[in-house]
């Protein structure tokens, strides 16, 4: 489902570039993060709160234990101990305070012994108010909940209890929580990932399809578009039926278009092809009959001069209509006369053939040490050549330079190339050279001479359109390359194997 255009490139950073599968996982997984934090978090309160009260129920208890007058008297508070053990858990910290001065206390230790308290700790404990609610302080044994309560006698008793037993409790529910919840998390991510993949299924389907489509020609020649969104992801029922089956109309349209533009296309060809056949008689005739007058009757030299103009504009013509038969026959895929043909000879022919009609043109071989062999009917890649050589020599001024190379490329493929340093070809035409009836000659950017030899050579825009025709008929392909000072026609050809 990845887009197709190279400059659109998937970044981690950018979610809007992810699948959207990605994307639906990516959001789930969000959402289950925020609620198990939300309820960790609620949880986590909750047994705080719990826990808190707890210990205040229990800091209340030992409070009034310490306190107790029923108990037997050691002296001390009232006449009885508030260190006295029994009744306490360990680690209790109980102190009196008279006259802002802690008189006694400590922490009760696991043998039931008392440890006494630190200069801080009696800090901590003068700074507590009295008859307020419990505290949380930091003490030399611990982090403890604090109560002071101020007796009948005007005397402070303060009792408290570790914290520890409470934070234990509080970090095993977060580790608890925490590996719980990543368990889940990863377990609820694996079989999301499967039950929104299979999900996406239908979408991606939807894809391949259009991927498909997208690699077919449609360009030209006849097309059978086949392809279809299958039934059980174009029931319009649903949101992704109703995308396939939305999908299937315009392929329906597509084809219903193509069909009429291939019967057109069929008809202009039909029709130029008998044009053309019909036009080969009369304009036989018109040549025959104007090499007749100019052998049999005498003429002005105006006279003469206007039957040389007919004559040449009907061997243009003749020549034009040859190309129209040409191309009409490739059109509708006639057999090649397949032979073996050695490239290295055809293009030292070609060349040797092209001196002699230009002379003025500098023309050079590039050609490798063994012979070059292609399948390919020897007629027609002639004419290739031949195309080519001329395009190079019609539209480039007298001096240029015109270099054909023939080469095997590194898959094994036969090249043959056509290069001159002419004036090259504006990039705004490049696109169009192999498009019938382009005319070369308003390609080019030369001198005037140029241009008017261009003009005098009478140029169709057929040439290289019969050459793509070819090629490709061939199994091959044509491209082009221009800048000014360089040109380049490429070509490449299947090897003999």
């Amino acid at each position: 489902m990845a887009p197709s255009d190279a400059s659109y490139t998937r970044s981690w950073l950018r979610p809007a570039t992810w699948h959207l599968r990605t994307r639906l996982i990516a959001l789930a997984m969000a959402l289950l993060i925020a609620i198990c934090g939300a309820v960790g978090i609620v949880s986590y309160a909750s047994m705080d709160a719990f826990l808190t009260r707890q210990l205040d129920d229990q800091l209340s208890q030992a409070a009034n234990l310490a306190d107790n007058p029923g108990r037997p008297p050691f002296g001390g508070f009232n006449g009885r101990d508030p260190l006295d053990a029994r009744g306490q858990r360990i680690g209790t910290v109980n102190a009196s305070i008279r006259n802002s001065q802690v008189s006694s206390g400590g922490f009760l230790a696991s043998d039931t012994t008392r440890q006494p308290l630190s200069t801080e700790d009696k800090e901590t404990l003068l700074a507590l108010d009295a008859n307020s609610r419990p505290v949380d302080r930091s003490m030399s044994s611990g982090d403890y909940r604090l109560i002071a309560v101020q007796t009948s006698s005007g005397d402070i008793l303060v009792t408290g209890l570790p914290l520890a037993a409470k934070e234990s409790t509080l970090r095993s529910l977060v580790w608890t929580f925490v590996f719980v919840s990543l368990g889940g998390l990863l377990l609820i991510g694996l079989v999301g990932t499967v039950l929104i993949r299979r999900t996406m299924k239908p979408l991606e389907q939807l894809s391949e399809v259009a991927t498909r489509v997208s690699e077919l020609p449609l360009d030209a020649g006849e097309v059978a578009l086949a392809v279809r969104v299958p039934p059980s992801n174009s029931n319009p029922g649903t949101e992704v039926g109703s995308v396939g089956h939305a999908l299937n109309l315009m392929l329906d349209n597509v084809a219903s278009a193509l069909e009429a533009r291939q019967k057109s296309e069929t008809k202009v060809r039909q029709f130029v092809a008998d044009a053309s056949h019909e036009l080969r008689t009369p304009l036989t005739a018109i040549r025959g009959y104007t090499e007749l007058m100019r052998m049999t009757e005498d003429f002005t030299p105006d006279g003469q001069k206007s039957l040389a103009r007919v004559q040449s504009q009907s061997e243009r013509m003749t020549a034009l209509v040859e190309d129209l038969l040409l191309l009409a026959r490739l059109d509708e895929g006639q057999p090649l006369k397949l032979a073996e043909v050695d490239l290295t000879q055809l293009v030292v022919e070609s060349v040797n053939d092209e001196k002699v009609m230009a002379p003025s043109h500098t023309w050079r071989l590039d050609l490798p040490a063994e012979p070059v062999l292609v399948n390919g009917d020897g007629a027609q890649l002639r004419q290739v050549l031949m195309n080519l050589l001329s395009n190079a020599r019609k539209h480039t001024p007298a001096g240029t330079t015109v270099v054909a190379g023939v080469g095997t490329a590194p898959d094994g493929a036969a090249v043959v190339t056509v290069t001159d340093d002419g004036g090259g070809i504006p990039a705004d035409f490049v696109d169009h050279v192999f498009s019938r009836f382009a005319r070369a000659d308003a390609a080019r950017k030369g001198s005037g001479d140029q241009a008017g030899a261009a003009v005098a050579e009478g140029t169709s825009g057929l040439g290289l359109s019969i050459v793509q025709s070819i090629v490709e008929a061939h199994g091959g392909r044509v491209t082009v390359t221009s800048r000014p000072g360089m040109t380049e026609f490429a070509l490449r050809l299947p090897t003999v194997a």
